[in-house]
């Protein structure tokens, strides 16, 4: 009997829907796959590698030996070589030995569609199963009852191998463990989402995952498939949207990688002008090419499909649009039309978004994008790019960059609070403060608040009332929830013995308690992208560096107010403007005792007057405390 036995899992529409940059279930077909041929089992391995001169599986299975196991090219010019292997079986772990048409050079490659790797620093592929018996039936079916854009949308950014490891010897731990202490926690805390950093395979540690070598593999360094699919259920079980990051825009240019694949620019763009990221020393994607199309939208799709996922966070989007990003004039080519965009992105965007919200029900894909590109967050149907939410980078640098400020300062500059809402419903923005935001120098978000340390923690709630009052959906990076002082260390665990600190618990309590106000009152997420949802009461107060708006929601009873305190000065008999008449009721404040404030606070309901002010037929007298966040509802 042959190394290799001829067989094959594509038909002739795979193949024209690969060539068209149409197949969407790529990994069903290319990669290695557990297959009976003839009543023997073993493995049937294809890849695509059209300018390779021969292809040859290598592995334990024989001893790492080039040329024995030869795979073969198919027919119609598709470039995929394949071939099935017998008895071979789960956990074989091999490369693909491919010899170049280019001068003959051999190299050793990981499977690009492996569902499982070695642990890092190795680099061998692992033959492997997706099989799983699910639990999460409930969550699928109504999912989304949490993923509207219409409902509390709360996230949690995690980097799992830093989140929390082992005291005694720094080791990470497991997908099983997260399951336990990890679940429990963001189900505490209240987070309706979590957002895990990029758990597909990557070499490097210092890349924090965003150099992927795995498209289609979870991370080996917290355990297997199978565990890291427990995960997902538990937090479903839990009631916990699950998204991942996902990176299209880049990938390394490690030796087993995808770069120069088979002797040639197979998967990144030829011309290094559009190739080759100077940010990152790394290779692009090659975005007109189909079959790269086929390859980065099956692995969307797969990760919705088999690990359950709610949605994806698409990282370096403003990287992938323009073809200037990072380059000096002469280092880019400008488009057909003389412009600075990348119209193969475009496309490609469009269409990746298109094949997500087709596919699957109840699920978002989420853009990091930086600049002012139009209409990200809307429909291809009416020329947009197909995302369902856009992070709000404005709105994050312009916030950090004012609270930052001592408060003597901030009158002369709360344009840039009252700045967003010139444009926050131009887009479905979530607000960011990311883990970009607490690395390299910038401090953590505690470490940025100015003053003594009871300023400093008063305005660390100020910052995140004010966040989760603002319209839009929120993200925090883990440690900010209780207010971690130092920067964040991807070696090592968050500083979670800060937590034995009154200050520190607060934060933790006063997030607790924003996320359950944020789910709670229809009127912080019903009409969150909508101008019809917002309202401003007075944003022109500069002196006092106070701000009052109104959030509605779909019924008008459900409408609360707010009012900032943007100084530690108490300000009794505060005046604002009301719609109507009744009474208010304060229903949270950022200065309770319960979260390390001062304990000033409207105890008392608050009787509204007809008195006009700030252009309204009825106003009421508050007690502001200090470098707060008040919210009010009218009975």
């Amino acid at each position: 009997m042959s190394k290799v036995i001829s067989h094959s899992l594509f038909t002739d529409f795979d193949i024209d829907l690969f060539k068209a940059g149409k197949h969407f279930r790529l990994y069903e077909k290319l990669g290695a796959h557990l297959v009976t041929v003839d009543n023997v089992e073993g493995v049937y391995f294809a890849v695509w590698a059209p300018t390779a001169h021969s292809v040859s599986v290598v592995g334990d299975f024989n001893f790492w030996t080039k040329g024995e196991h030869l795979l073969q090219v198919r027919w119609d010019s598709s470039g995929i070589w394949e071939g099935f292997i017998p008895t071979i079986s789960k956990g074989t772990t091999y490369k693909y030995s491919i010899q170049s048409n280019n001068g003959g050079a051999i190299t050793e490659k990981a499977d690009p569609f492996a569902f499982y790797c070695e642990k890092p620093p190795h680099t061998a592929s692992v033959v492997w199963d997706l099989e799983y018996q699910w639990k999460d039936t409930a969550w699928m079916e109504t999912r989304q009852n949490h993923n509207g854009l219409d409902k509390p949308y709360s996230v949690y950014e995690v980097h799992l191998g830093s989140w929390k490891r082992h005291a005694e010897d720094n080791r990470f731990l497991t997908y099983l463990e997260f399951a336990e202490d990890l679940v429990n926690y963001i189900k505490e805390t209240g987070f309706t989402h979590v957002e895990f950093m990029p758990i597909m395979e990557y070499p490097y540690d210092p890349s924090w995952g965003y150099q992927l070598v795995g498209y289609f593999a979870p991370t080996s360094r917290f355990g297997n498939p199978q565990e890291f699919m427990l995960l997902v259920d538990k937090l479903h079980e839990a009631g916990i949207g699950v998204i991942l990051d996902w990176v299209p825009s880049h990938f390394p240019d490690d030796a087993h990688g995808l770069g120069f694949f088979d002797g040639s620019n197979l998967f990144e763009h030829p011309d290094r002008r559009k190739g080759y990221h100077p940010d990152w020393k790394s290779l692009v994607f090659n975005y007109g090419r189909n079959e790269v199309r086929s390859f980065l939208i099956s692995n969307a799709l797969f990760w919705l499909h088999h690990y359950h996922a709610d949605g994806l966070r698409v990282d370096a989007v403003a990287s992938m649009l323009y073809l200037d990003y990072s380059r000096e004039e002469g280092e880019w080519e400008p488009n057909i039309y003389g412009g600075r965009e990348n119209l193969d992105t475009i496309s490609f965007l469009k269409e990746f978004n298109e094949a997500v919200y087709s596919n699957f029900e109840g699920v978002q894909t989420i853009a990091e994008e930086s600049t002012s590109f139009p209409m990200v967050s809307r429909p291809t149907s009416v020329g947009g790019l197909g995302f369902g939410m856009k992070w709000m980078m404005g709105w994050m640098h312009d916030t950090l960059e004012y609270f930052q400020k001592d408060t003597v300062y901030r009158k002369y500059h709360q344009n840039d609070l009252t700045f967003s809402m010139t444009y926050t419903f131009s887009e479905n923005f979530m607000l960011p403060l990311s883990h970009d935001e607490v690395v390299y120098g910038k401090k953590s978000i505690a470490g940025r608040m100015p003053g003594d340390e009871w300023q400093k923690f008063a305005n660390l709630r100020l910052l995140y009332g004010y966040m989760f009052m603002h319209p839009g959906t929120k993200l925090l990076f883990m440690g900010c929830e209780f207010g971690q002082s130092s920067e964040w260390n991807f070696e090592g665990s968050l500083d979670w013995h800060l937590l034995q600190y009154p200050y520190h618990e607060g934060v933790k309590k006063l997030i607790t308690d924003l996320n359950k106000l944020y789910k709670t009152q229809p009127a912080l997420h019903e009409k969150q992208f909508s101008p019809e949802g917002f309202e401003w009461i007075n944003y022109s107060d500069h002196q006092n560096a106070v701000m009052s708006f109104i959030r509605k929601g779909n019924e008008p009873k459900d409408a609360v107010i707010v009012v900032c305190n943007f100084t530690q000065v108490v300000r009794p008999n505060y005046r604002i403007g009301l719609p109507k008449k009744g009474k208010l009721i304060e229903i949270f404040n950022s200065d309770a005792e319960n979260y390390g404030g001062s304990g000033v606070s409207n105890s008392k309901k608050i009787i509204i007057e007809a008195m006009p002010y700030d252009g309204r037929d009825y106003s009421a007298e508050l007690l502001l405390p200090p470098l707060s966040v008040s919210v009010f509802k009218i009975s």
